[in-house]
């Protein structure tokens, strides 16, 4: 059970990292004011494998009007990806991945709306920020530094996310040996290096859900991981960059009341000073945000 006990003492073995301040910078001419005031990032999947139904959208007008309605939810930026990152779902190429793609980045683009590819290929990446896009959120390490360098060109965001293989399709198990906070740290010191030497500027870093490892399918063993991580996002803020989360389902746990979950991992990750809530459920996450931060 998380308790009071385990919330102290974590705050005294990392106290100076809780202080640690993070760089702001715009997107989309919005000014993101990541140390006063976290922002919310809603999700759109192209894919018909996702099995978070609500944000499954099969066409691109269905997507570009559930953009809109993220955005006026709350959500400051939107996300959309064309392949689920879960291990049954079908592969996409590149070209798969473009039909369904630019049609939506176009659509939001053109309505104002910030909008972040999720992919770990190069050209999907140059391709989307060409119609638009202005953020890539970056699954993959295989093709990094080209990826680094075409959003540099751009002026462009990258979120980075913590994957211990080339991309979120092909892992194995997740290493927990030692402290897996500092081996993310280590990991991101060096990629957030990586990139600024290729020009980067806006960097978020992204811990990572790690439902799509195999040692993590049990619920218990990753519940307690995710838990564990939000909690602990404080020590990776004192590499200087704001981080993201994507919220958790945990339907195990939740059944019935499985929408609920992404709010419930909010507050964990809220009290880990999280700077940026990826969310199928803007509307609940968002009011979890003002509640807690009335007091």
């Amino acid at each position: 059970m998380l308790s009071l006990d385990y919330l102290s003492r974590l705050l005294d073995k990392h106290r100076d990292a809780a202080s640690a301040s993070v760089r702001e910078f715009e997107i989309g001419g919005e000014r993101f004011a990541f140390n006063s005031r976290p922002e919310i990032m809603g999700v759109i999947n192209l894919s018909p494998d996702s099995w978070y139904r609500e944000s499954v959208c099969l066409n691109a007008d269905r997507a570009i009007e559930r953009g809109r309605i993220l955005r006026a939810q709350g959500a400051k930026i939107i996300d959309v990806g064309a392949e689920s990152t879960l291990s049954h779902a079908a592969l996409l190429d590149e070209s798969a991945q473009l039909a369904k793609l630019l049609p939506v980045v176009r659509g939001l683009a053109s309505a104002g709306i910030a909008v972040s590819v999720e992919t770990y290929r190069a050209l999907v990446a140059r391709t989307c920020l060409e119609a638009g896009a202005l953020v890539i959120n970056l699954t993959g390490t295989a093709e990094a530094d080209e990826i680094f360098r075409i959003v540099a060109d751009h002026n462009a965001a990258v979120i980075m996310c913590y994957v211990q293989g080339a991309n979120v399709r092909k892992v194995g198990d997740f290493d927990f040996s030692g402290d897996v906070i500092a081996a993310m740290h280590e990991y991101f010191s060096r990629f957030t290096e990586r990139a600024i030497a290729l020009g980067v500027k806006k960097i978020l870093i992204d811990p990572g859900l790690g439902f799509y490892y195999r040692n993590l399918q049990d619920s218990v063993t990753r519940v307690q991981h995710q838990m564990t991580t939000f909690l602990n996002s404080f020590r990776l803020r004192a590499i200087g960059f704001p981080v993201c989360h994507a919220l958790p389902h945990a339907f195990e746990y939740f059944g019935e009341e499985v929408r609920c979950a992404e709010p419930f991992f909010a507050v964990l990750a809220a009290l880990g000073k999280t700077d940026l809530f990826r969310t199928h459920e803007v509307a609940r996450v968002r009011a979890v945000l003002e509640t807690l931060q009335a007091f």
